[in-house]
């Protein structure tokens, strides 16, 4: 019979490249049922050996005792032995049809003491297959055939066929529960090895899915950062090299807000990217190094601010806000900074595609409902200096903003109606 697995451990530690696979769909074994055995593994070089030299052993041993007890005839002990040989031949065929070499090691045994080892290797074998119509021929075609071989090798005593018959029931029921009961631990460890490949399997896609999960987090949260960041400090520039009409006050304050956008930026930068770089610096315990500190992130309280500076940047915003600042205040922070976030990029694309062009904003809502984020403008700006260069967009950041929204448990549209207005709608749950 075929060794077992070492442990169900060992098969948990494979990866999920190591588990075979049949035209790219891996293999995952069944449990035995009457019309599908289970297969055992393959043997290695070492498993045939050991098995062939038990079934020598055993039936040279066999052999040596009849010979020594009632001294058969030359042509007797040759037939015997040259019926062992035969059966030794037969077992390395047992995989391939096992029932059939079982059977015909069985027949053998019956005018063949040597055949007695291959015999309980076939059964052995058979039995790992746990099937009963299988098993049940070859159990009495053992018995009958021991009674046959004992019957023409010695006088027929009837105390003596009991005592036989008794012996031969002895090895017999032990040698097929012994089959059985490897069959089922085989069967048993290639159901774990196939359930730890699969978890494994498993364990490697939702990593995976995580990770991509993680990296558009990430990128949502660089492009909203730094995309507004950015897009002031180009339509400050611009100004700077298509304006030679600006005084030096002029001047000066424009590269005042062109270098605090910029360090801005890096800040805001940085903090994200400390994310990647740092992590067990964020996620260090008590008794590890301390977390640096964070800049607050912005919500629908640093709104002003986000207003004022796009209003510096030429754009003109109205802001709509029927809900009072001490109800708009109980906003759970992350619906804030999701509203934040939605206000920033409809600004943004306003500056890049239609700068100059008002922006009409509001914000509306109620606590236990949704909060209403409105932004809309023309699209029909006027046109840019000579030779100014339009904004560059990466046209990611209101697809990112939608799965902001939708992960908040919202929805966001966007579009240009009959008119030419640009329109950018979130609805947000008013989370505390």
């Amino acid at each position: 019979a075929p060794p077992v697995p070492a442990s169900a451990s060992a098969a948990a530690r494979q990866t999920p490249s190591s588990a075979p696979a049949n035209h790219g769909v891996p293999r995952t074994p069944k449990a035995s049922s009457g019309d599908e055995p289970f297969v055992s593994p393959p043997l290695t070089l070492w498993g045939k050996t050991w098995r062939m030299l038990l079934a020598f052993t055993v039936g040279f041993v066999a052999f040596g005792a009849v010979l020594s007890e009632s001294a058969p005839s030359d042509a007797a002990a040759a037939l015997d032995l040259l019926a062992g040989l035969v059966a030794l031949g037969l077992l390395p065929f047992r995989r391939r049809a096992p029932l059939l070499v079982a059977c015909l090691i069985t027949v053998l045994a019956s005018v063949s003491s040597f055949s007695i080892g291959a015999l309980v290797i076939a059964t052995v074998s058979l039995a790992t297959r746990r099937r009963w119509r299988e098993v049940l021929p070859v159990a009495v075609l053992w018995f009958l055939s021991t009674m046959v071989f004992e019957v023409v090798t010695e006088p027929a005593d009837p105390l003596e066929l009991w005592v036989v018959a008794l012996i031969t029931l002895a090895v017999l029921v032990p040698t097929v529960l012994a089959g059985f009961s490897i069959g089922g631990r085989r069967e048993l460890f290639a159901v774990l090895q196939a359930r730890a490949e699969t978890a494994e399997r498993e364990q490697s896609a939702r990593v995976a899915q995580a990770r991509t999960a993680e990296r558009a987090a990430i990128a949502r949260e660089m492009h909203d950062v730094l995309a507004h960041r950015i897009s002031l400090v180009a339509m400050h520039s611009g100004a700077l090299a298509y304006r030679n009409d600006l005084t030096a006050d002029e001047t000066t304050e424009v590269a005042t807000v062109i270098r605090d956008n910029a360090h801005l930026a890096l800040t805001e930068l940085r903090e994200v990217l400390g994310v990647l770089r740092a992590p067990e610096v964020r996620w260090s315990t008590a008794t590890g190094p301390a977390a640096p500190p964070e800049r607050p992130q912005p919500t629908l309280a640093t709104l002003d601010e986000l207003l004022d500076e796009t209003r510096a940047a030429g754009t003109p915003v109205t802001l709509r806000v029927p809900v009072e600042p001490a109800v708009l205040a109980t906003l759970a922070p992350s619906t804030g900074r999701t509203a934040f976030r939605v206000v920033q990029e409809a600004l943004t694309n306003a500056r890049k595609h239609a700068p100059g062009r008002p922006v009409t904003l509001s914000v509306d809502g109620a606590p236990g409902s949704r909060l209403t984020i409105v932004a809309s403008n023309a699209t029909d700006g006027p046109p840019r200096g000579l030779g100014e260069p339009a904004l560059p967009s990466s046209g990611l950041g209101l697809t990112g903003l939608a799965e902001r929204v939708n992960l908040a448990g919202g929805h966001l549209e966007h579009g240009v109606d009959d008119h030419g207005t640009f329109t950018v709608r979130a609805w947000v749950p008013w989370t505390s």
